[in-house]
């Protein structure tokens, strides 16, 4: 009896202390839908990319590029030829195979003259796609692009299989760690362990995607336990009260999202460099931070975050300096400056920074006029769309971006042929300093001509329990990975 007391006491302590193998993370903003393939926002990448969709190659948490469905890759010499050696035995979360055919069939989506990727652009350079064994895919350029590794990576080319197209947005299936379970709509999106996964399993069985909104209510979702971890905490305000309190870790990183006040530039008087340099140098970028995030965040002079290789601290080449503003007004023709309006999507970070900027730009005799835009349906329409709009303000969370300003048509209506050449020139690298390089010099470009205001690289605030390990601190791709996410004993 006495042995069987001890083999039962040792039994419960055991069971006592099993890790727990579920989580509830907290997002602010719910996907319309789960296929990061049809659609770009970034919340839907949040859920499912690494999670519970691959590509063929992978952007870690430090910014590069490692293998995923596909164990290695040659490229050719000229650049023009790309040709993935993909993984035996995978196999989608519905039980179809994963080779090179569906891997061709992928491609040929996100290229297609009727695709509605909206990373599309970034895969123009690829021609024709070849699958000449299961498990060889290859990719045709119709000119260099030293960047279709990176972009590979992105949740918009992830593989997905000719079976589960039609219904991915609802009901996804992939080849990764996680499959999808539930999505109770306006609430949370559930995933659960793969039994069937080609790599290594994950420690947790359960994760639940919880979405928030209200910051405050993000804080008291945490402390009452409602959710576990927020990766992007929305309250910089209330990031003291979780430092100071031993239950949670609080972890600042760096994210590849820049917030800048972007300008139309076919119109007058954004049309001449010397407002645009004059708007630059009316405002002061760190008060804007301190003033709207707390003080966190970095200040930027171009379209770059720190997070980014080949990063160049420019705010010295347009600084806060009122005097100077006016005096370039004088010279552009504005000796009493001017009027315009900013439209302003509904978030808090951009409403916040708006005030604060409509403030700097009146002590230099400019007036700005703030709209309030319901965002995304009207902003997009009014402004990205229509580019009907003076001034307005936005956070650009894809990656690695500034092409944007090389795009025509883009909202900014920029056209600078420098810029695009330069641009043409990063695609056109052998080597990564050419490439880095090529790099540099788009920020300078952008950083004298401003077709932007640029304010600051956006921080990535996590704030979550004790003994939660494996969650990224960085996020060059917006994501909330947790493959490698798991409960200490």
């Amino acid at each position: 009896m006495a042995a069987t007391a001890l083999i039962g006491l040792a039994t419960a302590g055991t069971a006592f202390a099993e890790a727990r193998t579920d989580l509830v993370l907290g997002m602010s903003i719910e996907p319309s839908g789960l296929d990061p393939t049809i659609a770009s926002p970034v919340a839907i990448g949040q859920v499912v990319w690494q999670n519970l969709f691959e590509g063929l190659v992978k952007v870690d948490e430090e910014g590069k590029i490692e293998p995923e469905l596909a164990s290695s890759w040659d490229i050719s010499d000229d650049g023009l030829t790309y040709t993935f050696h993909l993984r035996d035995g995978v196999t989608f979360q519905d039980g179809s195979a994963f080779n090179a055919d569906t891997a061709k069939f992928t491609i040929d989506r996100i290229i297609a003259p009727d695709s509605v990727n909206g990373q599309k652009a970034l895969y123009k350079a690829i021609e024709s796609t070849d699958a000449p064994d299961e498990s060889t895919l290859v990719l045709h350029l119709s000119a260099p692009s030293a960047d279709l590794l990176y972009w590979l990576g992105f949740p918009a080319a992830v593989m997905v299989s000719p079976d589960s197209v039609d219904t991915n947005t609802t009901k996804p299936v992939g080849t990764g760690p996680f499959e999808f379970s539930d999505w109770k709509k306006g609430n949370e999106v559930t995933l659960v362990k793969n039994p069937n996964y080609w790599g290594d399993a994950p420690k947790l069985d359960k994760v639940t995607f919880r979405f928030i909104a209200d910051p405050q209510a993000q804080a008291a979702a945490l402390t009452s336990g409602g959710v576990d971890a927020i990766p992007e905490f929305g309250a910089p305000e209330l990031v003291d009260q979780f430092k100071k309190n031993a239950d949670f870790s609080v972890e600042i990183g760096a994210t590849g999202m820049e917030v800048v006040a972007g300008m139309n530039n076919a119109e007058k008087p954004f049309s001449d460099v010397k407002v645009r340099q004059a708007l630059m140098m009316a405002i002061d970028r760190q008060a804007i931070i301190d003033a709207t995030n707390s003080g966190y965040g970095t200040p930027i002079g171009s379209h770059f975050s720190p997070s980014d290789a080949g990063y160049e601290d420019l705010t010295g080449v347009l600084p806060y300096d009122p005097a100077k503003a006016k005096a370039l007004l004088a010279e552009a023709g504005y000796p009493n400056g001017f009027t315009f309006t900013m439209k302003v999507p509904n978030r808090a970070y951009a409403e916040r920074a708006a005030e604060i900027m409509q403030a700097y730009f009146a002590q230099i005799g400019v007036t700005m006029n703030i709209e309030s835009s319901e965002f995304p349906a009207k902003w997009i329409q009014d402004v990205f769309k229509d580019t009907n709009y003076d001034m307005t303000i936005i956070g650009h969370a894809e990656p690695l971006d500034i092409g944007i300003y090389s795009r025509h048509p883009y909202y900014f209506n920029y056209n600078n042929p420098d810029f695009d050449a330069t641009m043409a020139s990063v695609a056109a690298a052998k080597t990564e300093d050419e490439r880095i390089a090529a790099y540099e010099k788009a920020e300078e470009i952008l950083a004298n001509d401003v077709p932007a205001l640029f304010l600051y690289a956006w921080p990535k605030i996590g704030v979550w329990k004790v003994g939660l390990n494996g969650l990224w601190v960085n996020e060059p791709v917006p994501s909330n990975d947790v493959t490698d996410a798991y409960w200490s004993e």
